[in-house]
């Protein structure tokens, strides 16, 4: 398999740090290829320019010779079969970097296009056949629940659509990170997300 991981937190030493090095562990354990994308560390630009809404439905080769730094990020989804997320959930969704990453690499002629006639959009990236999230929140559960889960509508609802038909989702959130205090507890959390993980990368 082909796996990309993208990354998106300030801090490698985080929660979200250790999950995300476990990710890649697991991806490289189970004999797969891995890519990653550091958001943060690599400084990902994710303001959507005037440039990109008046050529939103541009040619690729030429929105791409006029943003190269979108270039790697275009080829490696275009490469891979598997998306990992690794982020914290902030005001209820992803970080803005990484919201400002599906803006602007998950573009028309790399994730959709909208055929002549048609009122909906065609999705592109059907090589991607897996979508894991891998996520923390500092509230409970239950209060994701109540505000009916943005986070995860967004990744299973939207982003998910470009993606082949039948792509298999996985959801490994970690809830309850403001209170939990305990370092064995939260060794616990990494164990039962990198069984998470495993079980998302061998799904059929």
């Amino acid at each position: 398999m082909n796996v990309l991981v993208v990354f998106a937190h300030p801090s490698k030493e985080s929660m979200c740090g250790n999950l995300y090095a476990a990710v890649c562990e697991e991806v490289e354990r189970a004999g797969h290829q891995l890519r990653t994308h550091d958001l943060i560390a690599e400084k990902f630009n994710p303001v959507f320019s005037a440039y990109e809404r008046l050529n939103h439905v541009g040619d690729l080769a030429q929105k791409l010779e006029h943003m190269p730094e979108l270039r790697a990020h275009v080829e490696d989804l275009q490469w891979c079969d598997t998306l990992i997320l690794v982020y914290p959930t902030w005001w209820s969704g992803q970080p803005a970097i990484l919201k400002g990453w599906f803006d602007r690499v998950l573009m028309n002629g790399v994730a959709w296009t909208l055929p002549e006639g048609k009122a909906r959009l065609a999705p592109m990236l059907t090589n991607v056949r897996r979508l894991i999230v891998v996520t923390t929140h500092g509230s409970p559960k239950w209060v994701n629940v109540l505000q009916g889960e943005p986070g995860k509508r967004t990744a299973f609802r939207s982003v998910r659509l470009m993606f082949a038909t039948l792509t298999r989702c996985t959801w490994a959130g970690i809830y309850g990170m403001d209170k939990m205090d305990d370092s064995d507890l939260r060794a616990r959390k990494v164990k039962k997300i990198r069984r998470r993980v495993r079980r998302g990368l061998s799904k059929r």
